[in-house]
């Protein structure tokens, strides 16, 4: 998960008006959502795992993007160690009522070498993972790419930007089908690509950081104006194959899904002008649409193929064939929304054909900028949901990512999160009611994990880890306590006022929201 505030403030050119949060369900309880709909909590392998030179796991891009000081000396070489507490963490998920747990494969951990041998050590991690959650009843969902693939790969011939990576992806993908399939049910197979192609390939500000002058940060190899189209062809192709796999081969016996999840924010015209609106449909296509109009509908959109012209790659119709269809259930990870102004008569800041004619803003009255926190716009939520219900034929979605960003430190009382949790664990629920096919929501994170902009600066965590302590010690946040009350059944408002007890350590609660128990 990437630090959700400024991951991409290299891409906004200038920063605008406020927005006022909208109401949405006040007052609910799990028991109002569906029958199926499932309630989780994620996190990814290079985040949490730890052991990173352990065990024959080789090196990831993220270990070389780390090592060389990209996230102020913090590295995953130890994480959170869950590679060696497991068990613990799973108790977690138990203490707090999951009902599903997504977390993430390293290749570099299962493959090695990236193809090839099978490290025993790594098969075992992930049975064990696997059956412990398993056997205390929460659903494995598992993300086999998470943007890390072994470095050997990326030395060898470039990583996505070469269509190799497709043989090789599908190749992992299957030892993930036939060594876990007969237990995991839910597979995504590639992590917000539309963020990867971004970040790696356009402005190098993360692994494989591959970019090029004048858009790039300090990248020493790369192609701006082409790779990002390349890798997320490549990548598109990679999840369709993997998709096939495992419809022909696995499906039929292990009775499992298969999907993709996209970085989603919102967008929103400026004003209520034909050009801001013509501008804000053409972000959606270009953020939203790269990937989702493929998938649904075999093509990239038009106005990609207008603006991007030949550096875009084309489908063969085999490949439009393989792709479209190829999702039993999008995945998206949404936390804010942007702004969207025509600057098509404007002074043009932009720099390439996303923001070609087109001003990205949000409104920093909104945050609270010591906190880093999101403002609250549910709108954007139902927005999202809405869009996809009504452009792409209202597909089975999770939400695989939403939470809120605070600072990393010692206080438990994180009633800011708990708000924003609410709010939004509410829009779904608005949307849900009117006819949307959301079937899962997974709060990020967990814990409190390596974050890819700031290392251990920020803070998304329903527990709090301790990172000066040797053992890494967990302690549940009040976020903690309101999440496992609404999983069980109470409802949640934010009236009233409930007295938490002070826990066995001694910290005290005090919070302004109250639970009402569901008749």
């Amino acid at each position: 998960m990437w630090p959700r505030m400024w991951e991409l403030l290299w891409l906004v050119v200038v920063l605008l008006s406020s927005a006022v949060p909208s109401s949405c369900t006040d007052e609910y309880s799990r028991k109002d959502f569906p029958p199926g709909f499932v309630f989780g909590a994620a996190t990814s392998a290079y985040q949490v795992e730890g052991a990173a030179n352990m065990d024959g796991r080789s090196e990831s891009i993220w270990d070389i993007y780390t090592h060389e000081g990209n996230l102020h000396g913090a590295t995953g070489d130890v994480a959170l160690d869950e590679y060696h507490k497991y068990k613990e963490d799973v108790q977690l998920m138990v203490e707090t009522g999951l009902e599903a747990y997504k977390f993430s494969i390293s290749w570099s951990r299962l493959i090695p070498k990236g193809r090839g041998r099978v490290n025993p050590k790594g098969l075992e991690y992930y049975n064990n993972l696997i059956n412990e959650l398993v056997k205390n009843g929460i659903q494995p969902h598992v993300t086999i790419y998470h943007d890390d693939h072994p470095q050997i790969l990326e030395d060898e011939y470039g990583g996505w930007v070469n269509r190799k990576m497709l043989r090789d992806f599908t190749a992992y993908a299957n030892v993930c089908f036939r060594e876990f399939g007969d237990r995991v049910r839910h597979w995504v197979t590639i992590n917000e690509p539309n963020i990867f192609a971004i970040g790696g390939y356009d402005g190098g500000m993360f692994p494989p950081r591959r970019c090029s002058p004048p858009f790039g940060f300090n990248c020493t190899r790369g192609n701006s104006t082409s790779e990002p189209y390349l890798a997320a062809h490549h990548m598109l192709l990679a999840h369709a194959s993997a998709s096939r796999l495992y419809r022909t081969k696995y499906q039929r016996n292990q009775q499992g899904q298969v999907g993709l999840t996209l970085y989603a924010f919102w967008f929103a015209p400026a004003t209520n002008s034909i050009e801001d609106i013509t501008a804000t449909e053409r972000a959606k296509d270009f953020f939203l649409g790269w990937f989702a109009k493929p998938l649904v509908f075999g093509d990239y959109p038009d106005v990609m193929k207008k603006r991007v012209g030949s550096r875009l790659p084309t489908f063969t119709a085999r490949e439009s064939k393989l792709v479209k269809g190829s999702l039993d259930f999008l995945g998206l990870i949404h936390y804010t929304a942007f702004y969207i102004k025509d600057l098509s008569n404007g002074p043009q800041f932009a720099i390439r054909e996303f923001f070609l004619d087109t001003q990205i803003t949000f409104s920093l009255e909104n945050i609270s900028y010591t906190g880093y926190q999101y403002p609250l716009l549910p709108w954007a939520m139902r927005g999202l949901l809405e869009y996809f219900k009504q452009d792409y034929g209202n597909p089975p979605i999770y939400i695989h990512e939403n939470g809120q960003v605070t600072p990393r430190n010692l206080t438990m009382e994180d009633s800011a999160r708990i708000e924003y949790l609410q709010t939004y664990i509410g829009a779904v629920l608005d949307t849900v009611r009117n006819g949307s096919n959301t079937i899962g929501y997974f709060v990020w994170s967990l814990m409190d994990v390596l974050e890819v902009l700031d290392g251990y600066g920020s803070s998304y965590g329903l527990y709090y880890v301790d990172l000066d302590d040797p053992e890494l010690k967990r302690q549940p946040k009040l976020s903690q306590h309101w999440y496992s009350e609404f999983l069980k059944g109470k409802r949640v408002g934010l009236d009233g006022v409930l007295e938490l007890e002070k826990n066995t350590s001694g910290r005290p609660h005090a919070l302004s929201f109250q639970f009402y128990q569901s008749q």
